[in-house]
């Protein structure tokens, strides 16, 4: 539960009117005037604070609201900067191209669109990020759909539910890491609750692209071909690459702690790099935090490697998420989320009426302000004291915020992921939309499980 007590009892116009008021500033600043989310969400900020002021509450009070929020997240942090040093060191250790080397081998001319999607999968499960991801091997297989003379919209669906699928499941993911820290559930158990909706819907999806594939016997398959040579040449291509994976299952099924997994896992690939590539300390240390840079000569190659994000990339996640936390503890502090909750308190007395209300709260933040981040962090700040009043362990929110609120950001056109996806790929929001099979099964399965009762962990 947020550990944060309400210091004031607003009204419900009030609550409304200021939740309807602070949607709308971000909502506009990000989908108007194309801000990224930290400037609007500190103008929220400094009107809660204006707010709170005019009610006659102390300064420090709401400061101390404000530090109290932010303070929820800072296992968020340390996570997230190990997720860089992990992702860096599986870079320069060849772990992360192999993988993708792998995946590129699957491709064949006989059912493009399944195979499309696995490797995506694949791949975005490697790198842990889905704009990553599309806008990198996505662009080469849309190309060869354009080639091909296939449906460019079905493409594209492959190739975002892929992404999409393997950024929720990586434990390289900044969301994924999100959602299970900010409701305090072990990273791993997270991804492993995480299956009961995900494989089923990845299964589905890989069946009717499968079914919706066209019999390809021949077409232009040098694109693939193109990025297998430049990977090959890097000399990071290799079978021990990939111990740093094996060391990461490996301690995950043990429950070591996810810090320490993700440490270990990355003090083996920087091991592992000096197999073929003799880094000096200063260089090791550089690339932790700055991240690496490919330099194969094939751009594409290149942009795909120099993603190894290191601490240094992750600042603009770590701050966004201190914002949206900070935002929220004020929120807490002033009872505006409490008030709104009390409203509609009488509906969520059934386990299958919480689920349902948080599934609709993280898809309508999406909707609302096109931002992935904000629809899990309020999602799940909201809801856990109504699912601990359900009986519900802590990870079916989790599972829920990415169910509903991960995957379907790249499904409104107005969104961060929207809006990017259609300038890489070339294909409308709203074309690709009904393809993207897996973004739209997981939210309906994670709702059908609640209804059902089926795949819940009680407390």
């Amino acid at each position: 539960m947020f550990p944060i007590k309400a210091i004031h009892t607003p009204t419900v116009k009030a609550s409304v009117f200021l939740t309807v008021l602070i949607v709308a500033m971000i909502s506009v600043s990000i989908v108007e005037f194309g801000s990224v989310p930290h400037v609007p969400i500190l103008f929220a900020i400094l009107l809660l604070f204006g707010y709170g002021l005019w009610k006659k509450l102390t300064y420090k009070q709401l400061e101390k609201g404000l530090v109290d929020g932010a303070s929820a997240g800072m296992s968020a942090v340390f996570l997230f900067f190990f997720i860089g040093i992990l992702v860096s060191s599986w870079m320069m250790s060849g772990t992360i191209p192999t993988i993708i080397y792998a995946g590129l081998q699957l491709i064949t001319p006989a059912f493009f669109y399944a195979i499309v999607f696995v490797v995506t999968a694949i791949i975005g499960l490697a790198v842990g990020s889905s704009l990553t991801t599309v806008a990198t091997i996505g662009v080469a297989f849309i190309s060869m759909a354009h080639v091909l003379e296939l449906s460019l919209p079905l493409a594209a669906g492959a190739i975002v539910s892929g992404a999409f699928f393997g950024d929720k499941m990586s434990p390289l993911s900044d969301t994924t890491n999100l959602a299970s820290s900010i409701v305090g559930v072990d990273l791993f158990e997270h991804i492993r609750n995480m299956g009961w909706t995900t494989i089923p819907a990845f299964f589905i999806s890989l069946i009717l692209f499968g079914v919706l594939s066209p019999d390809v016997t021949a077409g232009d398959f040098k694109t693939v071909e193109t990025f297998s040579n430049a990977l090959s040449g890097t000399n990071l291509i290799h079978w021990y690459t990939l111990i740093p994976v094996a060391v990461l299952i490996i301690l995950t099924f043990v429950k070591v702690p996810a810090i320490l997994t993700l440490a270990i896992s990355s003090l083996a690939a920087i091991l592992v790099a000096y197999f073929h590539t003799f880094y000096s300390i200063s260089e090791v240390m550089t690339i932790l935090f700055s991240g690496y840079e490919g330099a194969t000569g094939v751009q594409a190659v290149d942009e795909l490697l120099s993603k190894g994000k290191g601490m240094e990339g992750m600042m603009f996640t770590i701050s966004l998420v201190l914002l949206a936390l900070s935002m929220g503890g004020m929120l807490f502090t002033l009872g505006i989320v409490q008030c709104l909750l009390a409203k509609i308190e009488s509906l969520l007395r059934k386990v299958s009426s919480v689920i349902l209300t948080s599934a609709l709260t993280a898809i309508g933040i999406n909707v609302l302000i096109g931002e992935q981040y904000l629809s899990i962090l309020l999602t799940g700040q909201a809801f856990q004291s109504s699912y601990e009043r359900v009986g519900l362990a802590n990870k079916n929110l989790s599972r829920v915020m990415e169910d509903a609120g991960t995957v379907i950001n790249p499904l409104v056109p107005w969104s961060v992921a929207g809006i990017f996806i259609t300038q890489a790929l070339d294909v409308p929001t709203l074309a690709y939309l009904p393809f993207a099979f897996f973004c739209l099964l997981s939210p309906i399965l994670t709702v059908l499980f609640g209804y059902l009762g089926k795949t819940l962990t009680r407390i």
